[in-house]
């Protein structure tokens, strides 16, 4: 079963492989923008502390099962979640009661 949302998604990914191809596409980023997002992948690429944790193998075998679908080590994957979670991205769901 095809869903809309994807067959949208699929015509926009062939609008845009048509339009990589063609030469067409053109950035739009500014030289202060390309500098501002080039200091922030350096400051959260530098990795200068080493940590040792404990996990119950229930959950390191979810980790690694996830980063594998998302094509990434997964000590990338819990680094990025704890990157996350201490600059405010990833928040707890708000609990309704």
């Amino acid at each position: 079963m095809n869903h809309p949302k994807a067959q949208a998604a699929t015509v926009d990914e062939a609008q845009l492989l048509a339009d990589f191809e063609a030469g067409t596409l053109r950035s739009i980023a500014t030289p202060s923008l390309l500098a501002e997002i080039k200091e922030a992948a350096k400051a959260t690429g530098n990795k200068d502390q080493r940590i040792n944790i404990r996990l119950s193998s229930g959950d390191l075998q979810a980790i690694r099962a996830r980063a594998l679908q998302e094509g990434i080590p997964y000590q990338t994957l819990i680094s990025s979640v704890v990157h996350k979670y201490v600059s405010g991205a990833l928040q707890e769901p708000k609990v309704v009661r």
